[in-house]
Order: C-alpha cells, then sequence, then structure tokens
C-alpha cells in the first residue's frame, strides 16, 4: 500500500521512511505541506499519510483540510504526528479532517497499530464503495444482457430530449423487437431463448456509437437513443440495426437459429415538442407496421413515402 511521509525533521523523516519500508509500505517522503499538497492530489495518489502538523509553507492541519475539501474521489487516511498534547490541540487536529494523530517523541510499534487500524478502515471503506456500485449495477441494469434495465433507459431518453431542446439538436428513439421469440423459447428452450438475447444484445451494443444508449425495454423488446440524428439518420440506424442481426444466424447450445427484428424509429426533428412518452408512443405504432407488413422490417413515424433507409 502506498504511503505518504510529509515531516520536516529529515532525521525523523529517514526514521518513518526506512520503519514503512520494512513492513512492506510504498513510502513517498516530502519535507513540506507544500509538497504533501501535490502528492495527495496527485492522480494516483496514496491513501494513506503521516503529516507533521507544524511544517513550512503549509501546516498539516492545513493539508487536511485542502484534502478533504477537494478531495471527495479518494479518502485518504491522514494521521497528524505532533508534539502537542492539550486537549483542544488534538480536537482542533480531528476537526481538520485527520483521522488519527501520534504524539512526538512518537513510538514505532504504536505507529504499526495505528497504520493497520487505519488499514482496515480504509478495506472496509473501499468494501462500501464496491457494495454501493453493485446495487448501483443491479438497480439500473438488466441481470441478463447488463443493459440499462426499463426505467433507467426511460430516464436516459427524457434526459437526451430535454438536452436536445437546449441544444437545438434531434435526437432518435428506435424500438426494436426480436421476431417471434416465444417460438425460439418453446422449440429450442428457454437457455438457448437467453442467448440469443445475449448474443443479439452484443450485435446491437457494437453497432452503436460510444454517446447512444441501449436498453432492454421488456423481454425481447430493445430501446436506443439515438443522439444528433434526423429522420433519415434514425432510419439509417435502424436498417443497419436490423441488418447486423438478421445477416447471421446466431450459434447456440442448440444449434444456429435464425433471428430477426422488427424496427419502430421516430425523431425530434418531425415532432420537437413531443413528450418522451408520446415519442415511445409513436415508436411503437412504427414497431407494429414493420410487423404487420412481414417483420424483419423498419418503419419510421411520421409514416412518409419521401423517407427511406439506404
Amino acid at each position: 500500500m502506498k504511503i505518504l511521509v510529509a515531516e520536516d525533521d529529515p532525521t525523523s523523516r529517514r526514521i518513518l521512511e526506512v520503519f514503512l519500508n520494512k513492513l512492506g509500505y510504498e513510502v513517498t517522503a516530502v519535507c513540506n505541506g507544500k509538497e504533501a499538497l501535490q502528492v495527495l492530489q496527485s492522480e494516483d495518489a496514496p491513501t494513506l499519510a503521516i503529516l507533521d502538523w507544524m511544517m513550512p509553507e503549509v501546516s498539516g492541519t492545513e493539508v487536511c483540510q485542502a484534502i478533504r475539501r477537494d478531495r471527495r474521489d479518494l479518502y485518504t487516511y491522514i494521521l497528524l504526528l505532533t508534539a502537542r498534547t492539550q486537549k483542544a490541540n488534538i480536537i482542533e487536529g480531528l476537526e481538520a479532517g485527520a483521522d488519527d494523530y501520534i504524539q512526538k517523541p512518537f513510538d514505532l510499534d504504536e505507529l504499526r497499530v495505528r497504520l493497520r487500524t487505519g488499514c482496515r478502515l480504509l478495506q472496509l471503506h473501499e468494501q462500501l464503495i464496491a457494495s454501493r456500485e453493485a446495487y448501483h449495477q443491479q438497480a439500473s441494469h438488466d441481470s441478463l444482457t447488463g443493459l440499462w434495465n426499463h426505467n433507467e433507459i426511460l430516464s436516459l431518453a427524457e434526459r437526451e430530449l430535454a438536452r436536445s431542446r437546449r441544444e437545438g439538436t434531434s435526437v432518435g428513439l428506435i424500438l426494436a423487437d426480436l421476431d417471434h421469440f416465444k417460438k425460439i423459447n418453446d422449440r429450442f428452450g428457454h437457455l438457448a431463448g437467453d442467448a440469443v438475447l445475449c448474443e443479439v444484445t452484443q450485435r446491437l451494443s457494437a453497432a452503436v456509437r460510444p454517446y447512444d444508449f441501449i436498453g432492454r425495454f421488456g423481454g425481447e423488446e430493445f430501446l436506443l437513443v439515438i443522439t444528433g440524428c434526423d429522420a433519415i439518420d434514425v432510419c439509417n440506424h435502424a436498417e443497419r440495426l436490423r441488418a447486423c442481426i438478421a445477416n447471421e444466424p446466431v450459434v447456440t447450445s442448440a444449434g444456429p437459429i435464425a433471428v430477426s427484428l422488427s424496427l419502430g424509429a421516430v425523431s425530434t426533428d418531425a415532432f420537437s415538442e413531443e413528450t418522451a412518452e408520446s415519442l415511445l408512443e409513436m415508436a411503437d405504432q412504427a414497431l407494429y407496421r414493420s410487423k404487420a407488413k412481414g417483420r424483419n422490417q423498419v418503419s419510421i413515424a411520421p409514416e412518409l413515402e419521401t423517407i427511406s433507409c439506404l
């Protein structure tokens, strides 16, 4: 684990550096608070720090305050070194943002134990962050495909629609439905059906741009939010999506399965004042026109003869 030692006394600094190296820490040693701040604000900053209270230019407590104020993306466990023994001084250091303190002249065994406590707390902090991220992933993503789930892709669509209005741009919505998916499940089994959904997800994800969004809208239905495109653009996007699914069967443990998509698309350049809900309804109506015309097709709202996909 990386650790910073900020101590202006060269003898104490060297003692700490040698001792911490023996304990297995990767030590960065500096002689003043200004250098300590630079290290702790760097991209690859240590998460443990031993700071002398009294240092030239910037004190240890000032470093604590700056890190707690400015570095919210990374938690640093800070231990203050001080010759001060008054309770008021200790309270001042802790209120400045220090996690612990050790009095000078320091005992190396006591320092070792206090640092071990700091490491445990950092590990718990990392576990908490990982648990929170996992919870967010579960709450916002579909468990089978890893795509945004229904609620999240709807929120993204509403957000992009609002942004397009502010910036005077357009956004396209595409609803895509796997044709005859129930028959695939009935004939090949649900494991094969899941494999089809996952492969379709991979192909669709590879076919869209990094700044577009794709979510699992229903059982076999996907919603794509395509930014910065007019009606012709969104139609062409939809046609590419259709082709990337239909052109090659999905290989499963039950054998290769031919799959296709029916798609309905709409762009805000034709309906600039519509809500996300009404735009989705139009895309859904266009999707059903694709199914009515024989599936494996793209339809767009409004239904105009002048719009054709490449």
